[in-house]
């Protein structure tokens, strides 16, 4: 992945170092990866930036691009409503953050940690880098991992399956977000030229829609982990000849 010191990436979206950190200070941009006192942005900062520029010169105001953004952060891509670029994925939720050093992690997942594991939820998104350790910025993902962990499953698998799992709930947010641009932005349509009070309908609508897609999301996940738990556990009683109505229970 490609990173940029703050001049090298506002020379490359053709704004000042100023106007980046004007944008920073409105939230209207992410902060970077933190190393040392040097702050390193990448191509998601690019695209941002030239989201910006062109909002802007749309005569959107800052006020207006805050609304989308964070309409955004609550669970819409910002992307799918004014544009067709790649921003870099969906935004993530930023809640309590957990900051940990190496031998506090080992101690929740064992010495045989592994710097590639690091690297690895660093890539993920799951914890970033600081100086004196790690920032776990979603601390319920890292409950699940040690509940998992304890239990003997190396951290490496976990992982895997964490990554797995984002992406499929990112096709979920893509069927909930196409409901809401459906109905506002036509195919074909310049999302740009979307008046001001469209754009606040969107907003409005994705900020009452997130809560109740939460709730459902989950509701359907216990309801399809009560089937899976049960019908794997019909198939391990089924392979020891224990399935319930079996020859061996009734005999018992």
């Amino acid at each position: 992945m490609i990173e940029y010191r703050v001049d090298d990436l506002a020379r490359r979206a053709g704004v000042s170092v100023r106007n980046v950190r004007v944008y920073q200070d409105r939230g209207l941009l992410p902060p970077p990866r933190r190393e040392g006192r040097t702050g390193w942005y990448n191509d998601s900062h690019l695209t941002r930036l030239g989201l910006i520029t062109r909002m802007l010169d749309r005569g959107y105001t800052f006020a207006t691009i805050s609304e989308l953004l964070t309409a955004a952060q609550s669970g819409l891509r910002i992307e799918d409503v004014l544009t067709t670029d790649d921003v870099g994925g969906a935004a993530k939720e930023l809640g309590t953050t957990a900051r940990l050093d190496r031998a506090e992690l080992e101690t929740m997942f064992g010495t045989d940690l592994t710097d590639s594991d690091l690297q690895r939820g660093i890539d993920l998104g799951v914890t970033t880098k600081i100086d004196d350790g790690y920032l776990v910025e979603n601390p319920v993902l890292l409950d699940a991992a040690r509940l998992l962990a304890g239990a003997g499953i190396p951290l490496g698998r976990i992982l895997e399956q964490t990554e797995g799992v984002r992406q499929d709930l990112d096709d979920v947010a893509r069927r909930f977000v196409a409901l809401v641009t459906d109905r506002f932005i036509s195919e074909g349509k310049d999302p740009f030229d979307t008046d001001a009070h469209t754009v606040g309908e969107i907003a409005e609508l994705v900020n009452s829609l997130r809560p109740l897609v939460h709730r459902a999301v989950s509701s359907l996940l216990v309801e399809a982990m009560d089937k899976r738990i049960t019908s794997t556990m019909d198939d391990i009683l089924a392979q020891y000849g224990r399935h319930p109505g079996s020859a061996t229970d009734q005999a018992s």
